[in-house]
């Protein structure tokens, strides 16, 4: 299952690396996609859970109708 997230709050190098750490620590070893500029993230993996953790680390994310 692939989650796609649009996260406004995101807006550096530092958020992304956050975000990132976010993730692989709720859903070890999934496949993320980060587009920095688009302020997009994707994630294989248990979407519910990949949202809760983008939220515990700050950030507003949007879920992306698939």
């Amino acid at each position: 299952m692939t989650a796609i997230f649009t996260v406004p709050d995101m807006t550096c190098g530092h958020c992304e690396k956050t975000v990132r750490a976010a993730l692989a620590k709720e859903l070890p070893g999934a496949e993320v996609g980060i587009d920095l500029a688009a302020h997009r993230v994707t994630v294989e993996g248990d979407g519910a859970k990949a949202e809760e953790a983008i939220r515990e680390a700050g950030f507003t994310p949007e879920p992306v109708a698939g």
